[in-house]
């Protein structure tokens, strides 16, 4: 077994590549939220000149990636590999992102758990000497999430308490061996959870326990204890699945509950129409790069832990009345 293995689910890397450079853009509802003065960049409008919310999510995605190349003065010449993923059929954003980079390219579909397995994988790229400088990138937009997973925005279909909202947002990062940024120290990868819930209007109920799953399994493997780490933020399990995931971890006799965020639940404010809180791939990605980075940079956390969930579900499986399968990656971040 690798040494580099942690337990059953969980890589520690020796080499703790760091995400020395990054970029985080969202929409203008995002960025009138609570955490708007973290992110680095506020859109002036949702739709950016384009003629469809698709090419304005690529639009978005083509952004960010090239502000965290600029950032630093990394060409796409530097990089080894290109790992990223969104919500649309065949990550088509992300492929098309891809199109002028001339990197090779790893397409990855975690829903909105992507941002944390291309982190992974990217540190296992590196940490196996199969990379240097490796670039992440991931993108969403309400309008085309709504467009694919639910109704044409034209019918104006009034949603429950327990929907979300899908981030209009993007973010990219670079993965590397440098002497600053926040260092990237385990990732737990998760497996398919699957209790036969079938609502996709509450995906925060059926995500619960994959990011319960992930977050005890990233306990065994690596012997700690919650209060190891300052913040523990979910991706987007939103009010129904956070309150859920406490129950669970309460039924294990677990403590430092009062270390659990989310950042579909804190990214949107009251009055702004957020649902159960915000979802969709960019929705941990731009809270992690923007919120978690900044209380990182700031001193105010030294060592958090990012738990991304995803609902695997198409709009073909919920028309054929499946279950609604569920996972959720780990990684660990350090100051």
């Amino acid at each position: 077994m690798s040494s580099n293995r942690l337990g059953m689910q969980t890589i520690s890397f020796s080499k703790q590549p760091r995400l020395f450079s990054f970029h985080t853009l969202v929409g203008p509802l995002e960025g009138k939220g609570p955490f708007g003065q973290d992110f680095h960049e506020i859109l002036p409008n949702d739709h950016l000149g384009q003629k469809t919310p698709e090419k304005t999510e690529r639009l978005m995605l083509e952004l960010a990636i090239q502000k965290t190349l600029d950032q630093q003065n990394v060409s796409p010449q530097d990089l080894q590999f290109y790992i990223a993923g969104d919500l649309l059929n065949q990550i088509t954003t992300s492929a098309l992102s891809a199109g002028s980079l001339g990197v090779p390219f790893l397409g990855i579909y975690g829903a909105c758990s992507t941002f944390c397995e291309a982190l992974g994988l990217g540190a296992v790229l590196i940490q196996g000497d199969m990379a240097q400088q490796v670039l992440i990138g991931t993108a969403s937009h309400y309008q085309t999430a709504e467009r694919q997973f639910r109704y044409p925005l034209e019918l104006n279909i009034q949603h429950s308490q327990t929907n979300h909202h899908t981030v209009t947002g993007a973010a990219a990062a670079i993965l590397g061996q440098r002497d600053f940024g926040p260092r990237l120290t385990l990732a737990t990868f998760g497996t398919i959870v699957d209790k036969g819930l079938k609502d996709s209007g509450d995906m925060g109920s059926a995500m619960a326990p994959a990011a319960f799953a992930t977050l005890k399994q990233h306990l065994t493997d690596t012997g700690q204890k919650i209060e190891d780490y300052d913040i523990v933020l979910t991706g987007d399990l939103g009010s129904q699945g956070s309150k859920m995931l406490k129950i669970l971890a309460e039924r294990e006799n677990m403590t430092g509950l009062d270390r659990f965020q989310d950042g579909g639940g804190l990214i949107y404010g009251p009055g702004q129409g957020g649902g159960a809180g915000g979802s969709g791939s960019a929705c941990v990605a731009v809270m992690t790069l923007g919120y978690l980075a900044s209380q990182i940079e700031s001193g105010k956390a030294k060592r958090v832990l990012v738990i991304a969930t995803g609902a695997l579900l198409s709009p073909l499986t919920v028309l054929q009345g499946e279950t609604i399968p569920c996972i959720a990656h780990a990684i660990a971040l350090e100051a």
